[in-house]
């Protein structure tokens, strides 16, 4: 069966749809423990760790799509070495962590 480009577009904006669906889900269970259900990143972890505060509209503004693409992909660490965030690469895909960034985005205030 050939996919003609209008069909094709729309199995393409099925899946991206799908993964931003389930974004909440995947925030809830990769990054809340730290950062917070809510963003704000006051958690017990999260104030070990410095977490940043997703709510921050200031934070939000200074730090861009890339990179969190690239903190969430390969992980953090301080300037001592210690690891403050595991790389989720093996963990997300790609759209995977581009839909969990937009979530983020959403959890401004």
């Amino acid at each position: 069966m050939k996919l003609t480009p209008l069909i094709a577009a729309l199995f393409v904006g099925a899946t991206v749809s799908a993964s931003a669906a389930e974004a909440p889900a995947t925030y809830a269970k990769n990054c809340a423990a730290c950062h917070g259900k809510d963003g704000a990143g006051q958690t017990k972890a999260g104030k070990q760790l410095d977490a940043k505060d997703f709510t921050d509209a200031a934070y939000q503004k200074s730090y861009t799509d890339a990179q969190a693409f690239t903190d969430i992909k390969n992980g953090l660490k301080d300037k001592s070495g210690k690891q403050l965030m595991k790389p989720f690469a093996e963990k997300l895909t790609d759209d995977e962590i581009k839909t969990l960034i937009a979530y983020v985005r959403t959890l401004q205030k």
